[in-house]
């Protein structure tokens, strides 16, 4: 893999802000100020890179959007034309997951909305002057750090969640994903890669304690040299780097050390965050993955898009916010 130029990221003063996920049960909206509110950033916010796959030069910007709004992806070299960040509009899911509508492309969009459901950012102006984010340092904490130094605004309407009613589950040959009702957001990830530093790996994570931003957000994305050809071959992973990945070795790493010693599976809990953000708001169930990926995530969101009845929209009062959650989420941004 070449060497490209190290991405950037502003620079910004450091703010806290509290943790995005928190458990609790359905409530009647009676009292729309203890209710949890929707957010999003306070001030735009600027970073430049090059794309994973494309290995095209990106520069994004992260904008304040109006309540209700959700995310919206805005290609400024396209005359602003506006993909939304749902389940509709997925397109290619291979090796990364990408949005179109009329023949516009918004590529590798998985780490970025994995940012914002870690942050709790329900209303966003994505810009950018390509096809495809930029992957930064191959995590969603470039994008984490950029979100908290914007700031985070709390706005006048309720947050609404997607909570499961009933099991669903997918399978595809050795392949498995499935989601079951819950009072919170959890994620429990298997892998199974054939590689000394891997193998079999599992990571459990609960979201609504706060545990995004340490032990999810960092972890990086990777890839093997003996693959790199091929992949090459086909279009991709043009702008990979040891900047931007993990480089795999038939027995070791090129660029030590690994930020966790089961960096690989935490990364694909990081991608499928980012992929279920495509339900276009936070869910409330258990999560559950082996060996899965970006097409069986969104086959998951097209499956519960498909079918009102698995779930229902709720929301959640702020007095049932944790103390530990709290405590959690704010020694994680310190």
């Amino acid at each position: 893999m070449r060497r490209n130029p190290a991405s950037t990221v502003a620079n910004l003063p450091h703010t806290e802000f509290p943790s995005p996920l928190y458990s609790g049960k359905s409530i009647k909206q009676t009292d729309p100020s203890s209710l949890k509110p929707e957010q999003t950033i306070r001030s735009a916010v600027e970073c430049k890179g090059v794309g994973l796959h494309s290995g095209a030069p990106v520069t994004l910007r992260i904008l304040p959007a109006r309540a209700g709004s959700g995310i919206v992806f805005r290609r400024t070299d396209l005359d602003g034309f506006e993909v939304e960040a749902i389940g509709r509009n997925v397109a290619r899911v291979s090796y990364a997951t990408s949005l179109m509508k009329k023949g516009v492309l918004i590529s590798t969009t998985e780490h970025l909305l994995s940012a914002f459901i870690g942050v709790g950012i329900d209303n966003a102006i994505v810009e950018l002057d390509n096809l495809e984010l930029p992957i930064l340092d191959g995590s969603a904490r470039p994008f984490v750090d950029l979100i908290r130094s914007a700031g985070v605004r709390a706005q006048k309407r309720p947050r609404t969640y997607l909570r499961i009613l009933r099991d669903v589950e997918l399978r595809e040959g050795d392949k498995f994903i499935g989601v079951y009702p819950a009072e919170s957001y959890s994620v429990s990830y298997s892998i199974n890669f054939p590689h000394p530093l891997i193998g079999r790996e599992k990571f459990a994570v609960n979201l609504s304690e706060g545990n995004y931003f340490g032990d999810i957000a960092p972890a990086r994305t990777f890839g093997s040299r003996e693959d790199e050809q091929k992949m090459r071959n086909m279009g991709l992973i043009r702008g990979a780097s040891r900047d931007n990945c993990v480089v795999l070795t038939k027995d070791g790493i090129e660029n030590p050390p690994l930020r966790f010693s089961d960096e690989f599976v935490r990364h694909k809990v990081l991608d499928l965050i980012g992929d279920l953000a495509l339900l276009g708001k936070q869910i409330l169930g258990s999560v559950v993955a082996d060996r899965a990926g970006h097409a069986m995530h969104t086959a998951l969101v097209s499956r519960l898009l498909r079918d009102s009845s698995l779930w229902e929209e709720t929301t959640l009062e702020e007095e049932l916010i944790t103390v530990g959650a709290r405590a959690t989420a704010a020694a994680a941004l310190r």
